[in-house]
This record gives C-alpha cells, sequence and structure tokens, in this order.
C-alpha cells in the first residue's frame, strides 16, 4: 500500500481562491465589486429612481470595522500583509426575504446600506442589471483612462555598461 501526502489544504485553498467555478458566484462577486466602487450619491439617486418603494428592514445595521489588505510581491510572488484598512458592512431583508449583502471600503453606513439593497435585488430578479452593466462599463473606462495617464508619466531606467570593469 502507497502512502499518500496529505493535500495542503492551505495552498490549494490559495489556488483556488481568486478563480471561482461557478458562474453565479462570479457574477455576483461581478456586481458586489461594481457596487463597492460606486459612490453613495449615485447609489442613493439610483434607488430613489427605481426602488423607492421597496419595503426592507435591516438584518445587520451598518457595521464599521477593520479588515488586513493582503499584497503579493511583484503581483505573483508570495502574499503578505500590506495593512489595514477600515471597511463598513452590512446586511438587508427585502419583504419577500431575499437577503443583500455589501462591504464597502471607508465608513459611509449608507453607501453600504444601498449596495446591500441592490445585492438582494439582483439575488431576487436582476431588475438593477442595467445600471450594474452602466456602472461598470463606466469604471473600465475610468481604469483605462487612469492606466493611460499612469503610462505616460513612465520613466524606464536602463544601466549603461562602461567599459571600465
Amino acid at each position: 500500500m502507497t502512502a499518500h501526502p496529505a493535500p495542503n489544504a492551505r495552498t490549494d485553498q490559495n489556488r483556488n481562491a481568486d478563480t471561482p467555478t461557478d458562474p453565479q458566484i462570479a457574477a455576483r462577486q461581478k456586481w458586489m465589486s461594481v457596487l463597492a466602487r460606486t459612490s453613495r450619491a449615485r447609489l442613493e439617486a439610483q434607488w430613489s429612481e427605481n426602488h423607492s418603494s421597496e419595503n426592507w428592514t435591516h438584518l445587520r445595521e451598518p457595521q464599521i470595522g477593520m479588515v488586513m489588505v493582503r499584497a503579493r510581491a511583484g503581483g505573483t510572488g508570495q502574499r503578505f500583509n500590506l495593512g489595514e484598512m477600515t471597511v463598513t458592512r452590512c446586511a438587508v431583508t427585502l419583504s419577500d426575504g431575499t437577503v443583500g449583502h455589501s462591504y464597502v471600503k471607508g465608513r459611509d453606513r449608507i453607501q453600504a446600506q444601498y449596495a446591500a439593497l441592490f445585492d438582494a435585488v439582483m439575488l431576487r430578479d436582476g431588475s438593477a442589471s442595467d445600471f450594474i452593466e452602466t456602472l461598470a462599463t463606466e469604471q473600465a473606462a475610468a481604469k483605462r483612462d487612469h492606466a493611460r495617464k499612469v503610462a505616460a508619466t513612465k520613466v524606464d531606467f536602463f544601466t549603461l555598461v562602461r567599459g571600465d570593469d
């Protein structure tokens, strides 16, 4: 009988953490990411315009806390703890029992509340999908614009080989 080493659960967990296999999970991660980066004013205006008659309650009132931000050396190396940041989380329940959650950076309780409300609406019937897609397109354009501006100021450093060893 051959003994097989036990799988390294920590390595397996880290390997799969960034690649969801379920399309529903991937879709929810996308819209929650978009909502987390959307301003309070934009979320509030959209909710007032299209969902103001919706009945809901807090499952968990907005709470402010800290999380550890992790990074990778060189973007691909080993993970390390970069530092802490403030986040606000919230959970809401729509009148039909659908539960929405959110985590947003910073201390804006109202932004977290609206993000959770939109998460619940998306889980229930997807009625905010056009709004989410518009936000995602705008955020992608802003990211490309920022990358273009950063690339314009890039400096390439190089070493000249001199004849004296």
